[in-house]
């Protein structure tokens, strides 16, 4: 078997290189660096994987349902494919506590990354990117906790997946998939709807601990071709869909799944237009920063500043095989609360949601799904907005350039907040949302603007405070921290040889907390990856190359806790440490790991304030 250091992958190149912005190098490559890592022979699928924490899931045995196979090769720009849904009437119990979407996958030959989505009656469930191929075939499986979805789930809808894949003589992996859901029988079998209105109750402030009874899809109508998303192509792009809800509603929440392509897959690293024109450049530009703001008939409800997903061809793709960068497979969403503007939309009549990203490029992908309360005990609530602040984004741009070298400062901030009430059978309740956000981006041009380093983080925090008629307060805060730091660096060599070199290091940090009454429960998050990799090219072949990738991934629920240490490189998994009980060890010894991740290790040497 050859060595992974001694391929030939063949470049077709159709656009010159240009000088600077270093990731946007590697992504015109892209095409052309789908990757053939061994010779074709008869060993076993590699598996490909997203190190997450397990699903906590009953020890009842699972009803399973095939709800679609099916393979996906020329589909690029065709209607989604579609299957018919129906609840497990054959399941010996209607009472889940658990509800898990499997997505299994595998391909073999040679694919570009493909962004897809799965929905369930216009209601997305998952936005994920298939893993790129090698000719021995490569699996892969996601699965995801669709409990919340379990009203939705309780009817007869159609399922639709959209995956654009392209298939020709070069580009010859096709997808073969099959998506099931697993019904997990509650332990013990409560009165459904005694447990129900017990969990809305007791869960007033959280969607996470019991779902909502009713889930209206905020995504773009059949019958059409590609996905069901919004797709936003400019800054001034905004996408609107239209909607009324029952008029016994209590409390909505907005979940929105966003996902960004083409010139702004890697938006984080686009340079300041004033850059870009001065050097007379064709790369994408706008700068590095990028939001999702959702407006409600055209007021300002909340934004998204969305994580810095990486795809399995991003950066650099031998960084992604076997483990794949955070959030690849199963790519976030957001939850904004709708609850204090619930007063504006309990009318009976239409209303509009709008989309549109701060300083877009094409293309990104947005929908939303509208989770609903209902109040069963009456036809129709009232409420009223008590107040509502959305002030414009505070943006500071220091620009320091001559030339092609230069050092750029973004920061940004904004709040949003809102205030109201609704009456329901459960008394007058009161609602407070607060988003706050903060985001610095140091970039960094040198070496005639070959070397690129982007150092960024992003704080995105989220607080509800409900009262209840009571005077008792329930609150739900989650404040998250995205850390990225980016180097790429593209280096001329003798007789027509260039080297490109890659770091990236990642992270996805969130702390939880909610209070009910006396009751208290908090939880962490530290996810941290460190991906190092380079290739040789020489007259358009890749004569050498490497990739190796290591991750940090730390839960702590209080009684329930999740540690994984796993490294590989080259395919191969160099290392491999879980553990499953709590600890009471240091943060420092959990992630000696990772020692040199910023933004929790070394400093790094280079212009610019670190953010800590």
């Amino acid at each position: 078997m050859a060595s992974p250091l001694a391929l030939v992958l063949l470049f077709l190149l159709h656009h010159p290189l240009f000088s600077t912005a270093n990731v946007h190098k590697l992504n015109l490559l892209r095409p052309e660096l789908l990757s053939q890592p061994t010779p074709q022979n008869d060993a076993a699928p590699t598996l490909f994987f997203e190190v997450t924490k397990p699903i906590e899931l009953p020890k009842t045995k699972p009803c399973t349902q095939l709800v679609l196979q099916h393979d996906f090769g020329y589909t690029y720009g065709k209607a989604p494919v579609f299957a018919n849904y129906s609840p497990p009437s054959y399941c010996p119990s209607q009472s889940f506590s658990k509800i898990v979407l499997e997505w299994k996958a595998t391909c073999k030959g040679r694919q570009f990354d493909r962004i897809f989505g799965v929905w369930l009656g216009g209601v997305e469930l998952l936005r994920s990117c298939t893993a790129e191929p090698t000719q021995n075939g490569i699996v892969w499986i996601v699965e995801k906790d669709i409990t919340r979805y379990y009203s939705l789930l309780q009817n007869d809808q159609t399922l639709a997946v959209y995956l654009g894949n392209l298939i020709d003589k070069t580009y010859t992996g096709i997808y073969h998939l099959n998506i099931s859901i697993l019904f997990y029988p509650a332990e013990k079998i409560l009165n459904h709807n005694y447990e129900h209105k017990l969990g809305n109750l007791e869960n007033l402030n959280s969607g996470y601990h019991s779902w909502a009874d009713l889930i209206l899809p905020i995504s773009r109508n059949l019958p059409l071709n590609d996905g069901l998303w919004f797709e936003i192509q400019n800054s001034t792009d905004t996408q609107l869909k239209e909607f009324e809800i029952p008029q016994n509603a209590y409390r909505a929440v907005l979940e929105v799944y966003v996902s960004f392509h083409e010139n702004d897959e890697s938006w984080y690293s686009n340079a300041p237009n004033e850059y870009i024109v001065a050097n007379n450049l064709s790369t994408p530009g706008n700068g590095p920063f990028r939001e999702v703001v959702v407006s409600l008939d055209g007021e300002v409800v909340g934004a998204v500043w969305p994580f810095t997903v990486i795809f399995t061809g991003g950066v650099n793709p031998l960084l992604w095989r076997p483990i794949t960068a955070i959030g690849s497979y199963d790519l976030p969403s957001y939850d904004i609360e709708i609850t204090p503007f619930l007063g504006k939309i309990l009318d009976g009549k239409s209303h509009k949601f709008g989309f549109n990203v701060t300083n877009a490029l094409n293309v990104w992908f947005v929908d939303a799904n509208l989770h609903l309360w209902l109040d069963k005990q009456s036809t129709k609530t009232e409420g009223e907005l008590l107040k509502h602040r959305s002030l414009p984004l505070v943006v500071s741009l220091v620009l320091d350039f001559k030339g092609l070298n230069g050092t750029f400062l973004t920061r940004v901030g904004r709040s949003v907040s809102s205030t109201g009430w609704v009456k329901s059978s459960y008394g007058n309740i009161t609602t407070d949302a607060i988003q706050d956000f903060h985001y610095s981006n140091t970039m960094v041009m040198k070496n005639g603007g070959d070397t690129q380093i982007v150092n960024q983080i992003i704080h995105f925090n989220d607080t509800v405070h409900i009262t209840l008629p009571s005077s008792s307060i329930h609150s739900l805060s989650s404040n998250k921290t995205f850390p990225l730091y980016l180097y790429t660096d593209y280096l001329e060599q003798a007789n027509e040889t260039y080297k490109l070199g890659t770091n990236v290091e990642l992270g996805f940090i969130e702390k939880k907390s909610a209070s009910a009454g006396s009751q208290f429960s908090n939880s962490s998050l530290r996810n941290l990856q460190n991906g190092e990799g380079y290739m040789v090219v020489k007259n358009n072949l890749v004569v050498s190359g490497l990739g190796s990738t290591q991750q940090v991934y730390r839960y702590d629920g209080g009684k329930s806790c999740y540690f994984r240490n796993i490294s590989s490189s080259n395919y191969t998994i160099l290392y491999d440490k879980v553990r499953l009980t709590c600890t009471k060890k240091s943060e420092s010894n959990l992630d000696s790991g990772l020692s040199r991740l910023w933004p929790f290790g070394a400093q790094r040497n280079f212009p610019g304030p670190r953010f800590t």
